[in-house]
C-alpha cells in the first residue's frame, strides 16, 4: 500500500476555505487605465456565465482579487470561495488535497476526507498558479472540468460537484505546452476566456488612487493618521518600475504609515534605479568606497531635485513648498542652503539638475 503523509483538515499553508471577503471598490481595482478597463468588461461579461476562467498576470497584480470579485458577482456567491495554491502543497499531496481519499486508500489514512473540489461545491474554486500543477493531475482536473466528476482516492464511485472553476498563472501557458509541461487540451479547456492584468508600472495613472486606499487602510488598521505624501512623492511613485507590482506599492505605503516619513519612501524609490558609480579596478582591486556615503550622495541628490521642482511650480515661495513637501519652514530653508540652491527665483536657472527617478536612472 502507498504510504503518503496526510495533511490536517485545518491546514492553513497552502489552501483556504473562507467566504468572500469585503473587496476594494471596483474604482480601486480597475482604476482609469485602459487594460484595466478591458478587465472589467471581461468580468461583468464572464461572472453569470458557467465556463472557466483564466487570469494572466505577473505575481502581485492582483489575480486572486478578480478572482474574488467573479466569484462575488456570480450565481454561486452564496457558496464558499477556495483558494488552492498550487505551488505550495507537495506534489504527492496535491491530488488528496484537491480531490479527497477515503479511509485506509493509504498509510495514515485513518479517516475520509473530502477534497477542495467538494468544498467548493456550490461555490467557486480558484486554482493559483495552475500552471505549476503536474502533469498526471491535469488530466485528473481535465475531466472534473468536462463532467464535473472525480473520483476521491481509494473510492470506488465518482463524485459529482457544481463548482465554478477560477484559474490563474503569471506564466505564459502557450510556452508551458510547447515544452510539454502543461496539457495542450487542458489549456483550451479553461482558456474559454482569458482575463490579462498588466503591470502596475504599464497603469501608473491609477497609482495615486491606490496609495491613497492602501494609506486609508494602514491608517486605520495602526490608528494613525498620516497625510498623503507630497505631490512631488506621488510623482516618483508613479515613476517607478514596481517589479513587485501592487504588492510592493502595498507594502511601501504599509512602511511609510509605520515609519512616518517621506524619507522612507524616496529612499527606496531611488536606490534601485541609480547606477552603480564607476570604480576603478585594477588587477581585480576596487578603490575603497563608502556604501553609506554613496546612498547619502544619491538620497540628497534626488531631493535636491525634487525641492528645486516644488520651488519652481510654486513660483518660488518657500512656505507654499514647504507645506507641499510635508515639512517645516525652517527644515526647507536649511536643505535648500544644504543643497545649494538659489535662494530667489532669478537665481536659479537649473542645468542638469535631477528632478525624477527617470533622469537618474
Amino acid at each position: 500500500m502507498k504510504k503518503q503523509t496526510v495533511l490536517p483538515m485545518n491546514t492553513q499553508m497552502s489552501s483556504s476555505v473562507a467566504p468572500a471577503g469585503s473587496l476594494p471598490p471596483q474604482s480601486i481595482i480597475f482604476g482609469r487605465s485602459r487594460q484595466m478597463q478591458e478587465a472589467l468588461k471581461k468580468v461583468e461579461k464572464v461572472s453569470a456565465v458557467d465556463i472557466p476562467v483564466l487570469i494572466q498576470g505577473d505575481s502581485g497584480t492582483g489575480k486572486e482579487i478578480i478572482a474574488r470579485l467573479i466569484h462575488t458577482s456570480s450565481p454561486w456567491s452564496k457558496g464558499p470561495f477556495v483558494k488552492v495554491n498550487c505551488p505550495a502543497i507537495p506534489g504527492t499531496l496535491l491530488e488528496s488535497e484537491l480531490f479527497g481519499y477515503e479511509r485506509g486508500a493509504f498509510t495514515g489514512a485513518y479517516g475520509s476526507k473530502p477534497g477542495r473540489m467538494e468544498l467548493a461545491s456550490g461555490g467557486s474554486v480558484f486554482l493559483d498558479e495552475i500552471s505549476e500543477l503536474e502533469i498526471g493531475l491535469q488530466a485528473k482536473l481535465l475531466q472534473f472540468l468536462q463532467d464535473g466528476r472525480f473520483c476521491r482516492i481509494g473510492a470506488s464511485e465518482d463524485t459529482q460537484v457544481d463548482a465554478r472553476v477560477v484559474c490563474a498563472t503569471n506564466r505564459d501557458l502557450h510556452q508551458a505546452v510547447e515544452s510539454g509541461t502543461f496539457r495542450e487540451d487542458l489549456f483550451y479547456r479553461i482558456n474559454v476566456l482569458m482575463i490579462e492584468l498588466p503591470p502596475l508600472s504599464e497603469r501608473s495613472e491609477d497609482i495615486p488612487d491606490l496609495m491613497l486606499y492602501f494609506l486609508n487602510h494602514y491608517n486605520h488598521l495602526f490608528s494613525r493618521d498620516l497625510r498623503p505624501p507630497s505631490r512631488w512623492v506621488t510623482q516618483l511613485l508613479q515613476e517607478y518600475k514596481w517589479p513587485g507590482n501592487i504588492r510592493e506599492l502595498e507594502n511601501l505605503v504599509k512602511r511609510y504609515v509605520i515609519m512616518g516619513s517621506e524619507e522612507s519612501i524616496v529612499s527606496e524609490l531611488t536606490a534601485t534605479k541609480r547606477e552603480v558609480p564607476d570604480l576603478e579596478i585594477q588587477s581585480g582591486v576596487v578603490a575603497p568606497i563608502s556604501l553609506k556615503q554613496v546612498t547619502r550622495e544619491a538620497v540628497l541628490e534626488i531631493e535636491r531635485g525634487i525641492i528645486l521642482k516644488a520651488l519652481q511650480a510654486n513660483h518660488w515661495n518657500r512656505k507654499r513648498v514647504a507645506k507641499s513637501l510635508n515639512i517645516s519652514y525652517r527644515a526647507l530653508l536649511y536643505k535648500i542652503r544644504q543643497a545649494n540652491l538659489p535662494s530667489a527665483r532669478d537665481q536659479a536657472e537649473p542645468q542638469g539638475i535631477p528632478t525624477s527617478v527617470a533622469e537618474v536612472a
